[in-house]
């Protein structure tokens, strides 16, 4: 996607949608170098931010990836193909993370440090470390300790993602959980100023920010847990010991947009109503998991209609990697509903989420050992997602009564901890990245190579290639640095 294009479409509903309250709007023309700015200021733009890089055009390619959609066109079809390169993502890694959310998470901290306005820098501690959790995991070694100083390091170097995750005191690289353990401190403290509007996910509601960073720890542990099942287990223990977590889906950390032209969330743009909106359908690989058998009814998962349009007479979709000639017309086809894009764009964007928490918990009972009843805590997550559909309490009970395969864990743990992945991709449907990061770690769902599969070895991408300005710019940055077919630190499987 051309950058122009990109500033158009898509930077624009960014610099629109804090909150859909003009009085922010003047100092978002420059978010990299505001000149005065307050907290109430700086928070939504940063929150919205990190919602626009999870569920852009990185969304786009963790959708296909993950055979929720398919290409069907532009960059898509390259993903579907699994042919990726450095050009792809520079507009989210240069405007969105680096030069978007994390530069006004630290100006907001910044900012708020000056007034011992704590509530504020907590709330930005533990979104920074969720964006930096989401840029290591899909680039593995990132700019991390040096960045966001300025001048200070114009080309910071790039810190292993294993001290990212776990610290490295020599190097002076403190860990995502500790940068999360600090942002709940602060919410702890005296707090000059507190958010109220301006927090466009919780309201100024601290509480739900301290069960946000709690459940943040979870997912991050549960990231790292195949590559350090120790620490991953005593992370878990302790935030299970706190007993501050997300526990219903009125706490999810969601990130709502606007409804009106401009202010839209970007897979609403990419997928649905924009420009781009013919390059993406219904995968079938995907339908056919969601209605294994269109002859009875009882099979298909309830939360199929709500997950995906039906425009003509049934789901019109196409196989990954599917090369002939597309349906017709394209107002037939199955995309995105407005579960995932909202009724006219305004998301949410789910960020953490209520059902992950149940399916990470149900994981880590079972194969590290933790408090819980994995087949409790699987059959909580399956209905926390259900009940997020707007599913009923009956249709939810009818459904698992008729399904038992997927109803209960059977057989041994890799069995059973296939069954917990499984539905936990379903349930991250609207949300590529966050399964594959599960697919990636668990092998998990099981995927087979799309048609036509192209890219290095044929074979599905398990990281992102560095940005090719960013390799041009910053001799820090290995050249060539490593494909799309190399394991990220934590991805063993």
């Amino acid at each position: 996607m051309k950058i122009s294009s990109y500033k158009k479409f898509l930077l624009v509903p960014i610099l629109l949608s804090m909150g859909a309250c003009s009085k922010y709007l003047d100092v978002n023309v420059t978010p990299n170098n505001p000149t005065e700015v307050t907290p109430p200021v700086l928070l939504p733009s940063a929150l919205a931010g990190s919602a626009f890089a999870n569920n852009g055009e990185l969304n786009r390619f963790g959708s296909v990836v993950m055979n929720y959609l398919s290409g069907a066109g532009g960059s898509p079809t390259n993903y579907d193909r699994f042919n990726t390169n450095g050009a792809d993502f520079g507009n989210q890694w240069r405007f969105d993370i680096y030069g978007g959310a994390l530069v006004g998470y630290q100006k907001l901290i910044e900012a708020a440090d000056k007034t011992n306005s704590k509530a504020y820098t907590g709330i930005a501690k533990i979104m920074k470390a969720y964006t930096f959790s989401m840029a290591t995991d899909i680039w593995g070694d990132i700019p991390y300790s040096q960045a966001l100083q300025g001048e200070a390091f114009i080309q910071p170097r790039l810190d292993k993602q294993e001290d990212i995750y776990k610290g490295n005191q020599a190097s002076g690289i403190q860990s995502l959980f500790d940068m999360v353990r600090e942002g709940l401190a602060d919410l702890e403290a005296t707090s000059t100023s507190k958010p109220g509007a301006d927090d466009i996910v919780y309201g100024g509601t601290i509480d739900n920010w301290k069960r946000a960073g709690y459940t943040l720890m979870l997912k991050m542990a549960n990231t790292i847990s195949k590559k350090e099942p120790a620490l991953a287990k005593t992370i878990i223990t302790e935030v299970l010991t706190k007993n501050l977590y997300i526990t219903s889906n009125a706490q999810d950390l969601n990130v709502k947009f606007g409804s009106s032209v401009g202010s839209t969330s970007a897979i609403w743009n990419l997928a649905v109503f924009g420009s781009f909106s013919n390059e993406l359908i219904l995968s079938t690989r995907f339908l056919n998991v969601l209605r294994p058998n269109s002859a009875d009814p009882t099979k298909t998962d309830p939360r199929l209609p709500v997950f995906f349009t039906k425009p003509s007479t049934d789901y019109v979709s196409i196989d990954n990697g599917f090369a002939g000639t597309l349906p017709t017309p394209t107002t037939t086809w199955s995309r995105y509903n407005a579960y995932v894009t909202g009724a006219q764009g305004e998301g949410p964007v789910r960020l953490i989420t209520n059902f992950q928490r149940a399916f990470i918990l149900a994981e880590s009972a079972l194969i590290l050992g933790t408090p819980g009843d994995p087949q409790a805590l699987y059959t909580e997550g399956i209905t926390a997602s259900m009940k997020l559909a707007g599913i009923t309490d009956a249709a939810i009970a009818a459904y698992l009564t008729a399904n038992p395969n997927i109803a209960t864990l059977t057989g041994t743990n890799e069995q059973k901890l296939e069954q917990i992945i499984t539905q936990k991709w379903i349930a991250w449907t609207g949300n590529g990245l966050e399964s594959w990061n599960d697919w990636r770690r668990t092998g998990y769902p099981k995927l087979t190579a799309s048609q036509n599969a192209v890219g290095i070895d044929g074979t599905r991408p398990v990281r992102a290639a560095y940005i090719t300005q960013e390799i041009e710019r910053n001799p820090n940055f290995p050249n060539p640095g490593p494909q799309s077919n190399v394991k990220v630190w934590w991805d063993v499987d």
